[in-house]
């Protein structure tokens, strides 16, 4: 097998060690995206707060990382967040796959970070939701993926979160049926449904990497965020480097929406791998995680519907037909490609207005969605296909995955098509490559 450049970039260059939290809070960023406004009718009428109840959130990481139960007890701690969801059962979990001989992997302390930033952050937007966190044998694409396999075939698991990515490269379209919903799932709220899954687009600007690029892969850019009084949003520009362009395989872009990740304007994040310690730390790895979080958000709206978990294709058709109003629309940056308005190779559609964006998802694959896709149409018009300039292929199948009777969301259709044509499967030429944290 021939071998290809990794894309590894450890979180070191990114962070500041403090005393103190030095970054983002918690309370910070759910009301600067909006989060602290969503809330869901309950039974009898009453109101629940969006916090990811009856969901679970998993978060794949390499190596070993034997820290991150007791880092995020002191993350919660100090930023007032629960460590039991709403029955008195512990948030956290952790899964450590083993090698054929039963041995558990070594400890890494870059990785350690990143499992570090990514369960913290997941629960800072998605608090009352189950974390597990599965980590991989090693960095190496294989057992990346065996994790991911794993995670996904949990009971309640709705969404992975992938902070992690590699250069692309001749077949890594067979690893597709690593980010299918796995048959007869059992998902949010003990129903059956889908499964999402989120990776980070990388820090290293214009050049695309894979999973972000897969089409059944939500990929997430980076942004520069500028908070006002209050803590409420003022603006935002695309970061210099978020990683985004269009696939050397199957011309498909990346990434399909964005968060804060300038390491001016990090995130506090406690992590013990190397002393006690708090880190100010960003990149796109830092938007992958929350993004998951709010996928978890959209579920418990569905649950409460008595509607199944989304599936990756539904959850990004759903980003792709709401309105472009439901979205921080960034017009300004460049990482070797220009910020513009619409979706662009920077930062997508752009980053969440959380009020907006949860509930029409929630409506996805419902009759009440029509009303959703009619405000989009009036924004489109006359320009219908400024948001996603990219052709349809009609070499894309449009026929329908095995889903819930609950869930009429799994299919493929327009949206896969809008992103461009997968590309041909080289069978015999498949990779031996490690994959970095991003």
């Amino acid at each position: 097998m021939s071998e290809t450049d990794t894309l590894i970039q450890s979180l070191e260059p990114r962070v500041l060690m403090a005393a103190t939290p030095d970054g983002f809070t918690p309370a910070q960023m759910r009301r600067a995206y909006g989060f602290e406004q969503v809330a869901f009718l309950g039974k009898g009428g009453g109101r629940n707060t969006a916090d990811g109840r009856g969901q679970t959130i998993a978060v794949v990481t390499a190596y070993r990382a034997p820290n991150v139960a007791n880092d995020l007890k002191v993350f919660n701690q100090q930023f007032d967040l629960p460590n039991t969801d709403l029955t008195g059962a512990p948030i956290f979990s952790q899964v450590t796959m083993r090698d054929s001989r039963g041995r558990l992997p070594r400890v890494d302390t870059a990785w350690a970070g990143e499992a570090a930033m990514d369960v913290e952050w997941a629960h800072a937007i998605a608090p009352r939701a189950k974390i597990l966190h599965v980590e991989a044998i090693s960095d190496d694409i294989e057992d990346l993926l065996d994790a991911v396999d794993y995670a996904r075939r949990q009971p309640g698991v709705t969404v992975v979160s992938m902070s992690w990515g590699t250069e692309e490269f001749f077949g890594q379209t067979d690893y597709e049926p690593y980010f299918v919903t796995p048959k007869r799932h059992i998902g949010g709220a003990g129903m059956r449904g889908g499964v999402s899954f989120v990776a980070s687009s990388g820090d290293d600007g214009i050049d695309a990497t894979w999973p972000a690029t897969s089409p059944s892969v939500l990929a997430v850019g980076g942004t520069t965020l500028d908070l006002g009084p209050d803590d409420y949003w003022r603006s935002e520009t695309g970061w210099g480097s978020s990683g985004g362009g269009l696939s050397k395989i199957d011309n498909s872009p990346s990434p399909d929406v964005s968060y804060n990740a300038n390491p001016i304007t990090g995130y506090s994040v406690y992590d013990s791998s190397e002393g006690e310690g708090w880190y100010t730390v960003a990149g796109t790895s830092a938007g992958a995680p929350q993004w998951a979080a709010l996928v978890a958000l959209v579920n418990q709206g569905r649950g409460a519907r008595g509607l199944g978990s989304l599936e990756s294709k539904g959850t990004i058709d759903a980003l792709f037909k709401v309105p472009f109003s439901d979205f921080h629309d960034i017009t300004s940056g460049n990482n070797g490609h220009r910020a513009k308005p619409g979706y662009d190779l920077v930062t997508g559609l752009g980053t969440p207005i959380a009020q907006r964006l949860i509930p029409d998802m929630v409506l996805y694959g419902t009759k009440t969605f029509g009303r959703v896709l009619a405000a989009a149409a009036a924004e489109r018009k006359p320009a219908a296909n400024t948001a996603y300039p990219f052709a349809a292929s009609a070499s894309v199948s449009t026929t329908p995955l095995a889903a819930s009777p609950l869930v009429a969301t799994a299919w493929v259709g327009d949206f896969v098509g809008s992103r461009g044509a997968r590309g041909s499967v080289f069978a015999d030429e498949l990779i031996e490559t490690n994959v970095g944290a991003v």
